[in-house]
C-alpha cells in the first residue's frame, strides 16, 4: 500500500500547494479579497469534508465495514480527475521574456521537477530565515497544521478505538473538527473588516489547543456513540481556532509576498514560502506521528494489550497534553515576533499596508471621453504600497503606463 499512498500523495500535495498559492494570481494581492477568497474555499472544502465525514462514520463504515468502506475512494478520486479535466487556463499565454519549453522525456521532466521542488525549498527557506518578518510563519503556520492534523488522524482514532471500543467512530470525532473548521473560516470571512491580520486568530487558537487537556482523564463508557458526539463538540473549538488562523495567515502570506520581488526567475517567492512551509509540516507530521503512535501502542500492549484490559492515559498526557501546549506556547509566542503585534487587534504588523494592490499589478481602467466618442483604456501597473513605519504615510512611487485606444 505504501507505493499507492506515495503516488496518491504527490497529487494530493500539489492540490493543497496550487491551493495556498492561485488566490494571488486570481484576485491580486489585496488581503482583503485574498481572506474573503481564501475562507469561502475552505468552507466548500469543510461542507464536503463535514458531510463526508459523517457519512464514513454513520452510513458506509457500518454498512461496508472497515475494509470495503475504502471501496469509495477510487471513485472519488475518478470524480475529482474528471472535474478538474473541464478547468481551462483562461487564455493564459506565457510572457515573451519566457522562451518556449523544449519538449523533455518525462524521466528528464521528473528530474527537473525535482530541481525545481529543492530550489524552492531553498529559496523559501531564506526568506523565511532570514527577516524577523517572516521567522514567525513556521511555528505559526507550519506547526499549527501539524498539531490539527494530529487531532484529526492521530489523537481520534485512539479515543474511538481504546476508549470507545469502534474505530468507526472516529470519523464522528473528525466530523465535529470539520465542522469546527466551518465555522472559524465562516468568522474570517463575516469579520474580515473588524480584524485585519492573523494574530487574534492565531491567539485564538493558541487557547482552544488546551482544551485536549481532558482526553488523558476521561473514562467514558465503551460502546457508546454518545461519547464520540461528545468528543467531536469538544474537537470544534479547537478547530475552529485552527481554521481561522489558518485562512487568515494564509491569505497575509499571499499578500505580503506578492510584495516581495524574487531574485530567482525559476520560482516565484511565494511558491517558494508555501512549499517550504508545506513541506516543513509533512516531515514534522511523519517523524512525531511515527514517534508518538509506536509510543502510545507500546505503552498500550505493555499494559494488558486486548486481553488485559491495556491503558493509555498516561501517555496521552505527553502525546496530546504536553505536545499540544508546546504547541500552543510556539503559536503565541510567534503572534509577538512581528513588528507591531504587540496590540490585541493590530491593524497591521512589520509597518505594511497590505489592503489595495500589490506593485506589478495590472488594472484596467475602461470609460469614454465627455464627448461619448472615444473610449480610452488605461492599464495602470501599481509600483510600490507599503507604509513607512516612521512617518506614518503611505508612500506610493511613480510608475504607471497609460495606454489609449482611439
Amino acid at each position: 500500500m505504501i507505493p499507492v499512498y506515495c503516488i496518491s500523495g504527490v497529487a494530493y500535495g500539489m492540490v493543497e500547494l496550487i491551493r495556498r498559492v492561485i488566490p494571488r494570481d486570481i484576485v491580486g494581492g489585496d488581503v482583503q479579497k485574498l481572506r474573503k477568497m481564501d475562507s469561502i474555499v475552505h468552507i466548500f472544502y469543510e461542507i464536503t469534508g463535514t458531510a463526508g465525514a459523517f457519512t464514513t462514520g454513520l452510513v458506509i463504515i457500518p454498512a461496508l465495514g472497515n475494509n470495503m468502506a475504502f471501496i469509495i475512494t477510487p471513485a472519488c478520486f475518478l470524480i475529482s480527475a474528471l472535474t478538474w479535466s473541464f478547468l481551462s487556463t483562461l487564455n493564459f499565454s506565457r510572457p515573451s521574456s519566457q522562451p518556449p519549453k523544449e519538449s523533455k522525456s518525462y524521466l528528464l521532466s521528473a528530474l527537473h521537477g525535482l530541481t525545481l521542488f529543492a530550489e524552492s525549498i531553498l529559496v523559501g527557506s531564506r526568506i523565511l530565515f532570514s527577516s524577523r518578518k517572516f521567522i514567525w510563519l513556521v511555528p505559526g503556520y507550519a506547526i499549527a497544521l501539524h498539531a490539527h492534523r494530529h487531532l484529526e488522524n492521530g489523537i481520534a482514532p485512539q479515543i474511538a478505538r481504546r476508549y470507545l471500543g469502534d474505530s468507526a467512530w472516529s470519523q464522528i470525532m473528525v466530523g465535529g473538527s470539520n465542522l469546527g473548521e466551518l465555522l472559524g473560516a465562516l468568522a474570517v470571512l463575516l469579520l474580515t473588516n473588524v480584524i485585519h491580520t492573523p494574530m487574534p486568530w492565531l491567539r485564538l487558537d493558541a487557547l482552544f489547543l488546551l482544551v485536549v487537556w481532558y482526553i488523558p482523564f476521561w473514562r467514558p463508557p465503551s460502546g457508546q456513540v454518545g461519547q464520540a458526539w461528545l468528543v467531536a463538540a469538544t474537537f470544534m473549538p479547537i478547530s475552529f481556532g485552527w481554521a481561522a488562523g489558518d485562512v487568515s495567515l494564509a491569505a497575509y502570506i499571499q499578500a505580503s509576498l506578492a510584495r516581495l520581488e524574487s531574485k530567482n526567475r525559476n520560482v516565484s517567492a511565494l511558491g517558494a514560502v508555501m512549499a517550504f512551509l508545506y513541506s516543513f509540516y509533512i516531515v514534522t507530521y511523519a517523524i512525531l506521528g511515527t514517534v508518538l503512535g509506536r509510543y502510545l501502542d507500546g505503552m498500550y500492549n505493555r499494559s494488558g494489550g486486548v486481553d488485559g484490559e491495556g491503558d493509555i492515559r498516561e501517555g496521552l498526557v505527553f502525546t496530546v497534553g504536553v505536545q499540544f501546549t508546546v504547541v500552543a506556547g510556539l503559536v503565541l509566542v510567534a503572534t509577538f515576533v512581528p513588528e507591531g503585534a504587540l496590540a490585541f487587534n493590530p491593524r497591521m504588523v512589520s509597518g505594511e499596508v497590505l489592503e489595495g494592490r500589490a506593485r506589478g499589478e495590472d488594472v484596467e481602467v475602461g470609460g469614454r471621453s465627455p464627448g461619448g466618442k472615444v473610449t480610452v483604456t488605461a492599464t495602470v501597473t501599481v509600483t510600490t504600497a507599503r507604509k513607512d513605519s516612521d512617518e506614518g504615510s503611505l508612500v506610493s512611487s511613480e510608475g504607471k503606463r497609460m495606454r489609449e485606444m482611439l
